[in-house]
Parts: structure tokens; C-alpha cells; sequence
């Protein structure tokens, strides 16, 4: 954690505390076959992806080179999810049939081109504009539709889609709601406040108040299991950290997080492989 001479969080102090959480979430995901990771590693790790947007969120905001900033991102996408659909394919697959499902990057890459898209429509550019909003977000919907249509495109539609074209479908750190996520925190960034009350508001209503309902359908949900379980919505805390940004850049390694985030997934992920036949049933 980065406190500046101004007071408050820097960028970099947000990225720190946002990759601490990150990894005892991972810890726990990796190694919860085990049963000996504590739950709290995971709710923890709630606060870190909101907190990974709104540094993407203030970095392409600022960036003088918004290009080389989305190569990076869209290039730690290509390996990341093309090893992804591999792994879907069989290929280095944990003798439990487990496999790392992470893929903050293609989240990041399609939402820097709806941000791009953002910007144009602000500046009366419609028809890039509409183009850069609307393409990535509807590209999901279009290649289900194909598929269903013709079988023999779902495999190529699929290469696609976890290559060339990234969808937000393709993973779970993909989802619809981190997307809408990071469109709400990019639209509110002239107003930290409405930010992070529009951010908070989100957060309880699409992940404590959607699965609250659904889940009390259940005979066998109980309402504390919003606070044991069903818990994706603890992410709103991440609001405090956020009202500490200070609007700096602060002072970190400039690759040290692009090169962290993969790194970190596919270590932990040999070793709980290479653990598994010791540690597995706990």
C-alpha cells in the first residue's frame, strides 16, 4: 500500500492492495481441495477485481498511448485464453478434472475498445462510436446465434472467440457483470463520488439482490448464506479504497503487474498439481 505526500491512495497503492487480495483468492481456489485454505482468503479477494477496473478505468483515462496500453492487455488475452480453450479441449488438466478459469484480460481488452467507443460517441463520432459500444458487446450473442444455425461453425466461432475476438462470455472473470462493471466506473469517472456510489449500487443489486432471489427458491437456502457462500457481493467494499484515490500515478514497475498476473496463475495452478496427490481429501 502506496500513502502519497498528498494523502490518500495512489494508483500504484491501489494496484498493490488489489494484487494482495488477488493472490488469496487464488490461494484459496487453487488449493480449496485440500480443505485447509481458509473461506476468508476468497471473500477477501471480493475487493480486487473492482479494484483492478478502476485502475484500468484510471489508466486508460490518462495513458498518453492508448494503443501500446491495449496491445499489452489484448496480448496477455491471446495467451491467457487461448490457453484457456486447451485446457477446455484437455488439454493440462489437473487429474481432478480442474483447470484455472481466470481471465481478467479479456474482460480488460474488450472493455477498453467499449471505453474507445465511449469517448468517440461523446464527441458526435457515431458511427465508430456505436460501432466500438455495440460490436463486442453483442459478438456473444451473434456467434450462439450462428452456431445454433450451423453446427460446423462452433468450432471456429469458438477459436474466435477466445483468441482474435475475445467474448465476455468466455470465462467467468468475463462475465456480463464485470463488463457492465467497468462501463458504470468509466461513465461516472468525472464524479468520484457518483462513481463509487453507482459502482456500490450495482454491486448489492446484481450480486446480492439477483442471487438472493433466485437462490431463496431454494428449500435448502438459509438468508446467512449470502454472508457464508453466496458472497461475490462483499466486491462493494472495494468503494472504501476507491475514495481514497488520490489521482495519482504513484511509483511502482511499470510491467511488474502485466508480467504478475499470468505468472502467478499458472504457478499456483503446478503447484496445486503437483501437491494434488498429497494434499487431495485433506
Amino acid at each position: 500500500m502506496e500513502l502519497t505526500k498528498t494523502r490518500g491512495l495512489s494508483a500504484s497503492g491501489l494496484k498493490w492492495i488489489a494484487l494482495v487480495l488477488m493472490v488469496l483468492d487464488h490461494i484459496h481456489y487453487f488449493f480449496a481441495y485440500t480443505g485447509r485454505v481458509p473461506e476468508w482468503f476468497s471473500m477477501a479477494g471480493r475487493l480486487s477485481a473492482p479494484l483492478f477496473l478502476f485502475c484500468l478505468v484510471e489508466g486508460f483515462t490518462h495513458t498518453h498511448d492508448r494503443k501500446k496500453y491495449f496491445i499489452k492487455v489484448y496480448g496477455i488475452h491471446l495467451l491467457m485464453s487461448g490457453l484457456l480453450f486447451l485446457m477446455m479441449c484437455g488439454v493440462l488438466v489437473r487429474p481432478d478434472g480442474f483447470y484455472p478459469m481466470n481471465g481478467m484480460m479479456t474482460s480488460f481488452a474488450i472493455l477498453m475498445i467499449v471505453f474507445q467507443g465511449m469517448d468517440w460517441l461523446a464527441e458526435r463520432r457515431w458511427g465508430p462510436g456505436l460501432a466500438a459500444v455495440v460490436l463486442p458487446l453483442a459478438w456473444p450473442i451473434l456467434a450462439s446465434v450462428l452456431m445454433g444455425a450451423a453446427s460446423a461453425l462452433q468450432m471456429p466461432l469458438s477459436v474466435l472467440g477466445y483468441t482474435l475476438l475475445p467474448m465476455w462470455n468466455s470465462n467467468p472473470d468475463a462475465g456480463i457483470g464485470t463488463i457492465l462493471m467497468g462501463i458504470l466506473l468509466y461513465g461516472f469517472r468525472k464524479n468520484r463520488r457518483a462513481q463509487a456510489g453507482v459502482f456500490a449500487g450495482f454491486t448489492v443489486l446484481y450480486d446480492f439482490l439477483y442471487p438472493l432471489l433466485v437462490f431463496s427458491r431454494s428449500p435448502e437456502f438459509h438468508w446467512t448464506m449470502m454472508f457464508t457462500s453466496v458472497y461475490e457481493w462483499y466486491g462493494a467494499l472495494a468503494v472504501l479504497p476507491m475514495l481514497c484515490y488520490n489521482g495519482q500515478r504513484g511509483r511502482g514497475p511499470k510491467r511488474f503487474f502485466y508480467v504478475f498476473y499470468p505468472a502467478h496463475i499458472y504457478i499456483l495452478y503446478a503447484l496445486s498439481w503437483a501437491a494434488y496427490p498429497l494434499l487431495a481429501g485433506g
